[in-house]
């Protein structure tokens, strides 16, 4: 079957089937590999007046565990973890 024979009206009207997903059934990337960002949790768009600490305690319920949002986001986010932009979106991680 070539080209035109699907684009008339003679060729098979069957839907596309999608692809067949890897074992595990986790979020992928087009080659397949697993999505991390999908693995790590949910996201957060930062606002006026938040911190880590804070998103932490809203979140996690306990403040101190600011430092996993951090290492999750250290390339959103930069070397001083104190200096958070509105706006910016964070991957908070499963805890």
């Amino acid at each position: 079957m070539g080209l035109f024979d699907f684009l008339s009206n003679e060729g098979e009207k069957k839907p596309v089937e999608p692809a067949n997903k890897p074992a595990g059934s986790g979020a992928t990337d087009f080659f397949g590999n697993a999505n991390a960002a999908a693995d790590q949790g949910e996201t957060y768009t930062v606002v006026s007046g938040d911190s880590l600490s804070k998103i932490a305690k809203n979140h996690y319920g306990d403040a101190a565990k600011w430092h996993q949002i951090y290492d999750a986001n250290k390339g959103v986010i930069g070397s001083n973890p104190d200096h958070i932009e509105v706006g910016q979106v964070l991957t908070l991680p499963k805890a």
